[in-house]
């Protein structure tokens, strides 16, 4: 008997073995610890399972690694993607102003049928983002990235206009969280898949904010800037809901309501000086491209 030969396939399974396993303990491991708890043979199977499902993936990260590149490298639209920042903003604004839009309505829905401010904080919150990302639209995909500057400016400028509207809505927002303890509840498991999305997401959007700085378009600052101060109001729900989902009573109303309407004023805080800077620079840059032209 090959022992060697065994081990291999166990360490590296076929690709279509792997693909199967990560569905599979996935759903294992969600089933034993919603149903099952901690003690059964059931659930120590499911936690096996998943431990040696990721240990393979794992062990072919290099090799992932080494197709994505070559995807990259020899791919046209992998390419075109890659080399394109125009295509990648637009794409961004476009499924982004679609979202915004579809989740503005069922607030508003939602607050003419329960007749709610804090659904109606909520509509205006994704409104002023689905305004300001449909503005940011019309732009780029007329113009390339600094084609029609004083226009893209104004755009810029109107953006932090918008900023300061949608500051007040989520001041609404923020009342209700710590006043009237108005917080998101979910399962656990629900709960840690959106906390490991909103730091993704918020990670990605700092590292977008510095990196499309580079191409000196004030469209697609003013796109990211929306994308950061987005994933700071999403933080600040995702703290709500681990307040409430986790609370095991040994942290009282006062506490989370001190919590949340500290990070609330912080978060509230950066977007008005987010939004005053964008209005100051534009006004700025304005006027110098206007004393240039004459």
């Amino acid at each position: 008997m090959d022992w060697k030969k065994i081990g291999n396939h166990i360490i590296f399974p076929h690709i279509a073995i792997m693909l199967v396993l990560l569905p599979v303990a996935t759903v294992f491991l969600v089933y034993s610890m919603i149903f099952l708890g901690t003690d059964s043979i059931v659930a120590y199977i499911s936690y096996v399972l998943a431990f040696y499902t990721l240990t393979v993936w794992c062990f072919r990260i290099p090799d992932l690694i080494r197709f994505l590149k070559t995807i990259k490298e020899e791919n046209k639209y992998a390419r075109l993607w890659q080399d394109d920042a125009r295509l990648r903003v637009n794409v961004s604004l476009y499924g982004s102003l679609m979202m915004n839009t579809a989740y503005a309505v069922l607030q508003l829905g939602l607050g003419f049928w329960h007749a709610s401010f804090w659904y109606y904080s909520m509509a205006g919150y994704y409104i002023s983002l689905a305004i300001m990302r449909f503005f940011l639209v019309q732009h780029s995909r007329r113009h390339k990235p600094g084609e029609k500057m004083q226009e893209e400016l104004v755009k810029y400028r109107n953006c932090g206009i918008i900023f300061l509207v949608m500051n007040l809505a989520l001041s609404v927002m923020i009342f209700f969280m710590v006043y009237w303890n108005r917080t998101f509840q979910h399962h656990e498991i629900t709960t840690i898949a959106m906390a490991t999305y909103t730091f993704i997401s918020f990670s990605l959007a700092i590292k977008n904010v510095i990196k499309y700085g580079k191409y000196n378009s004030p469209v697609f600052s003013a796109s990211k800037a929306i994308s950061l101060a987005s994933a700071c109001v999403s933080m600040l729900t995702l703290e709500s809901t681990m307040l409430t989902t986790f609370d095991d009573g040994t942290l009282d109303l006062l506490a989370r309501q001190i919590m949340l309407g500290a990070s609330g004023g912080v978060i509230s805080v950066f977007i008005v000086s987010m939004a005053i800077y964008m209005i100051v620079q534009s006004s700025r840059k304005m006027k110098l491209l206007k004393y240039t032209k004459e």
